[in-house]
């Protein structure tokens, strides 16, 4: 609807422009008749009156300047070699023809008005104004309309060319803020998944067991109950965290680092998960100092293997192995054995290994996993450790 309507108030300005040129080069074009009342011309009078006719003419046509601006332009060029009353309209098609068509269509054109004006010289001689006078006239005239034409057309394709570049700009603005938008919901996503999948992975062993031994100890059930009871207040707490960070103005979720492998291993061995830690070169201790996002990484990836390994092999025994140097790399595989009893849950959708996948890669590493020949699950990564 705003469209249209500008086109509308576009299409009644430019008639009303063309109007007014209309009435103007009739005005300018008949001035040099307001002489004759007082020194009538020598010419016929039926040559004066087809003069006035051709003028009015052309005068007219000018209405149609935009839709066939170069045919308009050439005819009355070739009108103004013998009708003084046109010379107005043709300076007015030249004008057109300098801002809606190439600067060569109007230099020839401006060119062919200058010949038209000798020729008119030679058909209807002036003898009371110098030659030269009315000829460097006319070549001043013929110049400024067509440089004004061709400032007026420059002037407007420097427009175009802005709103293009501020169209452009904004949409790329709203791509990058979009992009930006996805690679949040990403980063939040992995982060949830990680921590409450780790928080609500042990709760689901430990509801498990009191669910399926009816015959536990009061000491067994006591220990499985403290353990939901504490991870339930802990995946309350993260989940907290995670709300708050989104209502905040500003800030980011709380990053764990690879220090705190040591709780993680704690929890799952007070879950029923026993892990068998080979630490080669003291990075879960402080022995081999990572950067903060190497550091992360591997935390998420011990995270997301230890979570793995209670979904789909309760039970087994876990073999955590870290190795690296400084300045070169660290790799970190988790091998679980298969469970005491074939597990009856069903297939996960694969959203932690893919994310793992992503973080490992947002740092220059990679992450393989996969069966091992004893049954049982591997899941490895590799990432650069610069000094």
């Amino acid at each position: 609807m705003d469209g249209t309507a500008g086109d509308r108030r576009g299409a009644l300005r430019n008639r009303i422009v063309d109007g007014g040129l209309v009435v103007l080069t009739a005005l300018v074009g008949f001035l040099p008749a307001v002489n004759w009342w007082e020194a009538p011309p020598t010419m016929p009078l039926w040559a004066l009156h087809l003069d006035y006719a051709i003028g009015a003419l052309g005068c007219l046509a000018l209405w149609w300047r935009r839709r066939f601006p170069l045919v308009l332009a050439i005819v009355l060029v070739l009108l103004s070699t013998v009708s003084l009353f046109v010379s107005a309209a043709s300076l007015a098609a030249l004008f057109t023809v300098a801002v809606h068509r190439s600067a060569r269509a109007t230099a020839v054109l401006a060119v062919g008005n200058l010949l038209s004006f000798g020729a008119f010289l030679l058909v209807r001689p002036e003898p009371t104004t110098s030659l030269s006078m009315l000829i460097a006239l006319q070549v001043t005239i013929i110049i400024c309309v067509a440089v004004s034409g061709l400032l007026v057309r420059s002037r407007r394709q420097l427009i175009a060319s802005l709103r293009e570049r501020a169209a452009a700009a904004e949409v790329a603005a709203r791509l990058r803020a979009e992009r930006s938008q996805h690679e949040a919901r990403e980063a939040l996503a992995r982060e949830m998944h990680d921590v409450l999948g780790h928080r609500l992975s042990l709760l689901s062993v430990h509801a498990g067991a009191l669910t399926y031994h009816r015959g536990a100890s009061d000491e067994e059930i006591a220990r499985a109950s403290e353990v939901v009871r504490e991870n339930a207040h802990r995946a309350l707490q993260d989940l907290r965290e995670v709300i708050g960070v989104l209502r905040a103005p500003v800030g980011e979720l709380p990053l764990p680092n690879v220090a705190d492998v040591v709780e993680l291993i704690d929890e799952s061995e007070r879950a029923g998960t026993p892990v068998d830690v080979q630490d080669a070169c003291g990075a879960t201790t402080g022995g081999l100092p990572l950067p903060a996002t190497v550091g992360r990484t591997l935390y998420r990836f011990v995270q997301e293997g230890l979570t793995n390994a209670r979904k789909h092999a309760p039970g087994a025994p876990l073999v955590l192995r870290i190795t690296g140097e400084l300045g070169d790399h660290v790799a970190a595989e988790l091998i679980n054995e298969p469970p005491p009893a074939p597990s009856t849950r069903p297939l996960g959708s694969g959203e932690g290994l893919r994310g793992l996948g992503e973080r490992a890669a947002l740092v220059g590493g990679r992450l393989d996993h996969g069966p091992t020949a004893s049954g049982g699950w591997r899941v490895g990564v590799w990432l650069p450790c610069p000094a």
